[in-house]
């Protein structure tokens, strides 16, 4: 069972290693329907990096970048890289989807917690997390929205 639980934990951190966060500037041309004029649209990019715990591996460098889009839930996309070091060749994962908010982490009632596939089945879903005063601290969350308890390093850095 302890087994089972550690191959969840590690497929979840798989999906959304530790990672740096970075903020970055991302433009792109914004047609209106009738093609007349285009606008730019800018939106941030936080980046986070960093190495989870990997069971069979040297560790599985993992890089989520969370984009923030127009503000809008549909705007909101992330893609999670995970590549699985010291297995040859290095296996790769590259995970796309949306995600969503929620306020509140553990006791931080200013917390944030991001829902990456919150729009797919529960079993697709990861959650990660930061309190208000560390946000440049991203933990990788178990199944209840909570900080994974172990002496590992489930957490990413915001890439500066």
């Amino acid at each position: 069972m302890k087994k089972l639980v550690l191959l969840l934990v590690v497929t979840f951190l798989s999906m959304s290693c530790n990672s740096n966060k970075k903020e970055e500037n991302i433009q792109g041309p914004l047609e209106n329907v009738d093609n007349e004029s285009t606008e730019s649209v800018v939106g941030q990019v936080m980046v986070y990096e960093g190495i989870l715990p990997c069971a069979d591996c040297e560790g599985i460098e993992t890089i989520l970048k969370i984009y923030q889009g127009d503000g809008t839930i549909e705007g909101h996309t992330f893609e999670l890289t995970s590549i699985y070091k010291g297995k040859e060749p290095n296996n790769k994962f590259v995970v796309t989807g949306n995600y969503n908010l929620e306020r509140g982490l553990e006791k931080d009632p200013d917390g944030t917690i991001y829902i990456l596939n919150y729009d797919k089945p529960e079993a697709n879903q990861v959650f990660y997390g930061y309190s208000s005063k560390d946000p440049d601290t991203i933990y990788l969350l178990n199944n209840k929205r909570e900080k994974i308890k172990s002496k590992l390093k489930y957490f990413l850095t915001l890439n500066e």
